[in-house]
């Protein structure tokens, strides 16, 4: 087990890399870990995450009170404590504003479909939450629902929270969720997604029982993560769906109708 130094250091670390990445700007976003003896060790407020000191951190006890340490804890520190509340396993959480990934959470989009088969291993799904004012209990009454069924979530005009039996693993999940936003926003581009098919994603989460490292709570559900229809994936484009605008739909339907009146 490591010690409350180790701990420290590896928050600091985490703090560092969600900077440099940019999956953070200014003093955005939160990071915490459980503590053997259920005390929660978490990053302070108005700080940016990349030029902490071991210092600066924060100790609560299991309902946010302060402990120790110079300097206050974050007001969403409350999403964390949810967190370890309803996943008892879970002993690490990273909170952030990843660019892409929030890009899809501020257009009311989830991250759902199974077009990854990385993604479908270490994540299942990535749900949206509805928007809930932050350091408020809005926030987190708008994850309580999705949190003992998925390890990422996208919080509506906010962010992304992701968490893991301990906190660099919580970490991870948040750089694979900003991987796999990226991805998928060039299928967007490109006007063109070739889904996994149901099979193919039993088969992951088959597989996922085996492999090592890969723990997650999330399994599949109904429309989570959206998959091609029965058969699997397919590379026909007359299979794949299609997008248009309300008005676009009202001129094709004019035109169909034009074409039968002139026959």
């Amino acid at each position: 087990m490591q010690t409350e130094h180790e701990l420290r250091q590896t928050i600091l670390k985490i703090g560092k890399l969600l900077h440099e990445r940019q999956l953070v700007a200014a003093s955005d976003g939160n990071i915490s870990i459980r503590l053997g003896d259920g005390r929660i060790l978490t990053t302070p407020t108005s700080m940016s995450k990349g030029m902490m000191e071991a210092e600066d951190l924060v100790i609560t006890d299991a309902n946010g009170k302060k402990l120790s340490g110079r300097r206050n804890a974050s007001s969403e520190l409350a999403m964390h404590l949810l967190i370890y509340k309803l996943r008892p396993e879970v002993n690490g959480v990273v909170h952030a504003h990843p660019p892409v990934s929030t890009g899809f959470a501020a257009a009311g989009l989830p991250l759902n479909q199974a077009l990854l088969a990385e993604v479908v291993l270490a994540l299942g799904c990535v749900p949206l939450a509805p928007y809930g004012t932050t350091g408020t209990p809005e926030l987190s009454d708008a994850l309580r629902p999705l949190i003992p069924q998925f390890d990422a979530i996208l919080m509506a005009n906010h962010g992304v929270v992701t968490y893991a039996e301990d906190v660099m693993r919580a970490y991870f999940k948040m750089e694979t969720v900003e991987h796999f936003a990226k991805i998928a926003l060039v299928t967007h581009q490109l006007g063109r997604q070739v889904l996994l098919g149901p099979q193919e994603v039993e088969k992951l989460m088959e597989a996922r029982r085996r492999y090592e490292g890969i723990t997650t709570a999330a399994n599949p559900m109904v429309g989570c993560p959206v998959t091609a229809p029965a058969g699997g994936a397919s590379d026909d484009p007359a299979a794949q769906r299609f997008w248009v605008t309300e008005k676009e739909l009202a001129e094709m339907v004019e035109r169909a109708v034009a074409r039968l009146t002139q026959h």
